[in-house]
């Protein structure tokens, strides 16, 4: 190749230098000085620089060639300097080379950019030949740390590779041994050969190679996580010098991983345990095996004895042996340390799943309890007094409380549950998994409570409750009954709901109930025998032998029970209250009845009831009354309504509470009542404090008939703040009266009031409580034994008569029909007369007679009070037996509303 080819365009990339064969061969003596010449060719960026040489101010580093520069046109200085500068390099080490040729690059591309008058294109291809250089670099480390891995990779299974066949080849040896001693026996040309020792020598050297190999896999087994954990954090620091953005090293993602892998998987915990325990065993059965001359199987049991017993290892002998059995025993101590903590983090997580009441409850036809409210005592003891006949019921209670303090609050209550079993569950009623937990599609009734507070929210939270459970896939084979506050919301909570939905709205309830109470002195002690299923209460079943009878022979056909009215099948099942006499019981017709349980009465023969004789007795005109409203209901606007249907023209409704007078009007009228539509009743308002006693002596309190005494909206969210309240302003009422009454009337006392003396002021109390009614909304049952030992008021207890309400609806959903109408303005109701309207002073009569005479003024006669008793009979028994009766009894009747 001629020189003149350092002139062509590939000269200013590389040069050619004589090969170091060329170099020996002109040295020897007997090479010929015409020896064909071979030259070889050297990258640009190791070549050396004559000493005058500079960079071109006109053009970059890699646009520089040999003809640039005078010295290097000529052949001889190029061709002398280029052998002396190869004989140098060819003494370095390639080493030395490459960090030379780095060096020299480095040196270049500084000289390059110290001009000082490089354009921008020079600056950007400098620092771009920077970052390749180091992203080079950092691909290279990455190559030599794969490459070692790799590398050991390789060696460890050639020599497993190699073990195994050095092995296989030994068995080979000693079969052909055995054959050729077996041959040589045969041929008598060997009398003895020692072919057991031979084997045992083989089996020796093999069960060594063997061991050897043991003990180095335990070691690199041993060893492989700490260079994973060392790579793993290589890599991550590596990650975080070329991403500074990156925020999450791969030792936090690991991490992140084994988190989810053990909290999402329920087994994670105990899988992993095991896998960790298989591992020693193994990792120490090869370990022993590689320092002990027993058989692998041997050091794998003798593994798991050190695993499963830390003190075995002190048999051990030897100082390898000594070394690995307490290895093997401090990593048992470890593992069963692990299974310890798994073990009792276990068993603590179960009772603590069962004391928070967690588990599922495994029952069908329960009654289900969603919430808690200060009702559920109450609620209780009625259905455990409904399930008793029945030996008793299951009972479970879901609210948003710990299950301890449920079933501690539960465990206070001081009544008999009569075998009936109270399970007490945590858990929101708006969660499908906490209604599954309850087994809410397998219940027979479920009853929402209304939570104590504000009216609206309790609604709204019982809304959403029966959204819930109308959500149910699995459908519900029971009937809700919920507890509402506000009348308004009732029609929206049965429009979710549909046809599983009955209302019981307990404001409403109560505020009917007081108004019928106060127009009728002692109704209360009735409701809470017929709502409490203590007493007698409502049934409905269907008889196919009464069917083809007139209703007036059924009234007369059951010894035990008094019929009310009929279930009519042809018109859809409704209840009718009160039918006429000539109405015919048809197939499927039931019979509504008030008995003592569902299973204590059945028809029998019609007595022989003497026919009754007409009486022509004038129903009393009623007479315009005067009545008290003290405090303030959300839903007082219902009561004016209620109270203007039940009072005669010309009576007067006294509202006396804390509002204020010019927007008491307002509050009623965003209550939808309207004043002038008022038609017997006329409203006057006196503004004041029902607790402060001058406020209270300015009303003429002597003068009204009837006094209610309300649960103050401002207070009705406690109980006890509430009836505090009630009672103070009903001891100072009935002060007031006291003292206003002749000095003459005061010291009358009556026989039958008690013990208290004539002086006491409890006893001037019960003389003022015979001049008028006062009613009080009483919410804590604590208070109702007060008032029943002063006997100075005829109370409701509220809360208990809303749980008799929702206990009787839960038993059977046709009774809220029943509730319904007897609570209405129109219809039927339960009502108290005077017994001169159907019998004369000293008459004898028996109860079945009487009932057909109040059949002629169309009324159920359901019970009686003795004019000497204190307390009503309902479903009487021996209703056939003759009595005297006086006019000063009075009877209790269902009557249509007068």
């Amino acid at each position: 190749m001629s020189l003149d080819s350092e002139s062509s365009p590939s000269s200013s990339r590389d040069w050619f230098f004589p090969s170091p064969s060329f170099i020996h061969s002109t040295s020897h003596p007997s090479q010929s000085p015409n020896y064909p010449r071979r030259w070889t060719t050297i990258p640009r960026h190791s070549r050396p620089c004559p000493p005058d040489w500079k960079p071109s101010k006109t053009s970059t580093f890699r646009s520089v060639s040999s003809s640039d520069s005078a010295p290097y046109g000529d052949r001889k200085y190029s061709r002398l300097r280029h052998r002396v500068d190869f004989t140098r390099r060819s003494e370095k080490s390639p080493k030395q080379e490459e960090d030379g040729a780095v060096l020299e690059q480095k040196r270049d591309v500084s000289n390059a950019g110290s001009g000082g008058k490089q354009n921008v294109l020079s600056d950007n291809t400098a620092s771009g030949e920077m970052g390749i250089w180091i992203a080079g670099q950092r691909v290279k480390v990455r190559w030599q740390m794969a490459f070692s891995i790799a590398i050991l990779i390789t060696a460890f299974g050639s020599l497993v590779h190699k073990n195994f066949s050095l092995h296989n080849r030994l068995i080979e040896l000693q079969d052909q041994i055995s054959n050729l001693n077996i041959r040589l026996q045969a041929c008598n040309l060997l009398d003895f050969v020692d072919t057991d020792t031979m084997l045992q020598e083989s089996d020796h050297l093999s069960s060594k190679g063997l061991k050897i190999l043991a003990l180095i896999v335990s070691l690199v087994l041993l060893s492989l996580p700490i260079f994973i954990f060392k790579y793993i954090d290589y890599v991550s620091k590596l990650r975080s010098s070329e991403n500074s953005s990156e925020k999450v090293s791969l030792n936090k993602q690991l991490e992140y991983w084994v988190d989810v892998f053990l909290s999402v998987h329920p087994y994670a915990k105990p899988v992993a345990l095991l896998v960790a325990t298989l591992m020693l065993i193994c990792l120490g059965g090869l370990a022993l095996f590689g320092v002990t001359h027993d058989s692998l199987a041997d050091c794998l049991w003798l593994s798991w004895t050190f695993v499963a017993d830390s003190g075995n290892h002190a048999n051990s002998e030897g100082i390898g042996p000594r070394l690995v059995s307490v290895s093997i025993s401090f990593g048992g101590m470890l593992i069963f340390a692990m299974m310890l903590g798994l073990v009792s983090d276990a068993i603590s997580e179960k009772f603590d799943s069962l004391r928070k009441g967690r588990s599922e409850v495994v029952e069908q036809n329960h009654t289900l309890i969603l919430g808690w409210s200060d009702k559920l005592g109450s609620l209780l003891n009625q259905l455990a007094i409904a399930n008793a006949s029945l030996g008793g019921g299951i009972v479970v209670v879901m609210a948003e409380r710990d299950k301890e303090e449920m079933e501690l609050d539960i465990a206070k209550m001081e009544f008999d549950f009569r075998g009936t079993s109270v399970i007490c569950r945590s858990g929101s009623p708006l969660i499908l998994a906490d209604l599954k937990k309850v087994s809410v599609s397998k219940a027979r009734s479920i009853i929402v409570l209304a939570e104590d507070g504000n009216a609206d929210q309790s609604d709204a939270r019982a809304l959403r409750t029966v959204l819930s459970l109308t959500g149910v896939k699995e459908g519900l084979r029971g009937h809700i009954v919920v507890e509402l506050s506000d009348l308004d919301n009732e029609v929206l909570v049965k429009l979710v709901g549909g046809e599983l939905v009955e209302t019981v709205v307990a404001h409403d309830v109560i505020g009917r109930l007081m108004i019928q109470c106060a127009r009728q002195p002692g109704l209360a002690q009735i409701w809470e025998d017929i709502l409490g299923f203590e007493n007698c209460e409502f049934y409905i079943k269907r008889w196919p032998q009464l069917d083809g009878m007139q209703f007036e022979d059924v009234l007369i056909s059951f010894p035990d029970a008094i019929p009310c009215g009929v279930k009519v099948a042809s018109h859809g099942g409704k209840v009718i209250l009160n039918p006429d006499d000539s109405y015919v019981l048809q197939e499927g017709d039931e019979v509504l009845v008030i008995a003592e349980d569902d299973d204590t009465y059945a028809p029998a023969t019609l007595p022989m009831v003497k026919e009754a004789s007409f009486l022509h007795i004038a129903r009393p005109a009623r007479k315009p009354q005067k009545i008290l409203l003290c405090g303030w209901r959300r839903d007082i606007d219902d009561m004016i309504v209620v109270l203007d249907a039940f009072l005669a023209p010309g009576s007067e409704l006294w509202m006396f509470n804390e509002v204020l007078e010019n927007e008491r009007e307002k509050k009623l009228s965003d209550g939808g009542l309207d004043l002038t539509r008022l038609v017997n009743i006329t409203l006057v308002n006196r503004e004041g404090n029902a607790v402060i006693r001058r406020h209270l002596e300015s009303l003429p309190l002597e003068s009204f008939d009837s006094i209610l005494i309300l649960a103050d909206e401002s207070v009705e969210d406690s109980a006890i703040q509430a009836d505090s309240r009630s009672l103070a302003t009903l001891l100072l009422i009935r002060d007031i009266q006291a003292k206003r009454l002749p000095y003459r009337e005061a010291m009358v006392t009556r026989g039958h009031r008690g013990s208290f003396s004539q002086g006491s002021w409890i006893g001037e109390m019960q003389q003022a409580s015979d001049r008028s009614v006062i009613i009080s909304e009483i919410l804590d049952p604590r208070t109702k034994n007060l008032l029943s030992a002063s006997k100075i008021s005829d109370y409701v207890l509220s809360n208990e008569l809303v749980s008799m309400a929702l206990a009787m609806v839960a038993e059977d959903r046709q009774i809220n029909d029943v509730l319904e109408e007897l609570f209405a303005e129109e219809g039927n109701e339960l009502h108290i007369r005077y017994a001169d309207l159907y019998l004369h002073e000293g008459e004898e009569l028996s109860f079945y007679e009487i009932i057909l005479r109040a059949r002629q003024r169309r009324e159920i006669v359901i019970g009686y009070r003795l004019a000497n008793a204190e307390r009503a009979v309902i479903n009487p028994p021996a209703k056939g037996d003759r009595r005297t009766w006086s006019v000063k009894d009075v009877f209790v009747v269902i009557t249509e509303k007068e």
